[in-house]
C-alpha cells in the first residue's frame, strides 16, 4: 500500500453503522509500529461537491483511467477515517502525484485555517 492508491473499505456513516463498499483514497501512513492509514472516501455522488475543499475526478482528467473509478468522482476531503491496513479489501487505481498533493495541501490548509465555531 502506498498513499495515493485507491482502495476499496466499508466506510462507516457518522452513526457508526456499518456503511456500504466504498472507494477511498490512501493520505498517509500513520506514524508508529502499526499499519494505520489515513483514508479519505470517494463518492461518485459528484452533487455533494464542495468547491475550493473537494477534489473532482473527472472523466477528462489525466489520471481518472489509473484510478480506477468508473465514474466521475468527489473526493469528499472532510471525510477521514483512520484505519487498520487489515480491513482495506484492495487497491482499484492510483491518483495523480499533483493531485494527491492538493488534496494534502487543502486538507492542511482547512485543518490549519479553519475558525472555531
Amino acid at each position: 500500500m502506498q498513499p495515493g492508491q485507491i482502495i476499496l473499505f466499508r466506510f462507516p456513516q457518522t452513526d457508526l453503522d456499518i456503511g456500504k463498499l466504498r472507494p477511498a483514497v490512501l493520505l498517509s501512513k500513520v506514524p508508529g509500529p502499526y499499519e494505520d492509514w489515513l483514508i479519505c472516501m470517494i463518492s461518485s455522488q459528484v452533487r455533494r461537491y464542495t468547491t475550493d475543499f473537494d477534489e473532482l475526478v473527472e472523466e477528462d482528467d489525466s489520471d481518472f483511467v489509473t484510478s480506477g473509478l468508473k465514474a466521475p468522482s468527489v473526493v469528499r476531503i472532510g471525510r477521514l477515517a483512520v484505519v487498520d491496513n487489515s480491513v482495506l479489501l484492495g487497491a482499484i487505481g492510483t491518483l495523480s502525484s499533483e493531485r494527491l498533493a492538493r488534496i494534502k495541501a487543502r486538507l492542511a490548509k482547512w485543518l490549519i485555517e479553519e475558525p472555531i465555531r
